[in-house]
């Protein structure tokens, strides 16, 4: 005899509330990925160049940059951020469009910090690309 499936139970997921968050824009030179987390780290919503549309070298642009923000902006509603730091990581084109959309938005920029790793003569650098 065949059984049924057996339900399993799953709680409903909590509704996070989140009055100040930390914007990360991590700016390459293929793509600016957008991720918003809480106070401690834990990732609430993310974008990037491609998550929004944009394949190739055009991940790349100021515009597709601003599109990820925006739409990490927009899924921010959900939890409730009011204000934010910003978090500028790497040196690409979608750094300042993505600074410049948040301005756009209704938060609250309390902070904007660049956190790009500077050696301070470490390693090796890698060898001098021949064209």
């Amino acid at each position: 005899m065949a059984k049924g499936k057996a339900k399993k139970r799953t709680r409903k997921k909590e509704k996070k509330v989140v009055s100040h968050g930390i914007l990360y824009i991590h700016s390459t030179f293929n793509n600016t990925v957008v991720t918003l987390t809480d106070r401690s780290g834990n990732v609430l919503t993310w974008s990037a160049g491609g998550v929004v549309g944009f394949k190739g070298s055009r991940k790349s642009t100021p515009f597709a940059a601003q599109l990820a923000t925006e739409k990490v902006l927009k899924d921010s509603e959900n939890f409730g951020v009011q204000t934010l730091d910003i978090r500028v990581k790497g040196p690409g084109a979608g750094r300042e469009s993505a600074i410049r959309a948040v301005g756009t938005a209704k938060m609250k920029v309390k902070s904007i910090k660049d956190i790009t790793p500077i050696p301070h003569n470490g390693c090796r650098p890698k060898k001098k690309r021949r064209v």
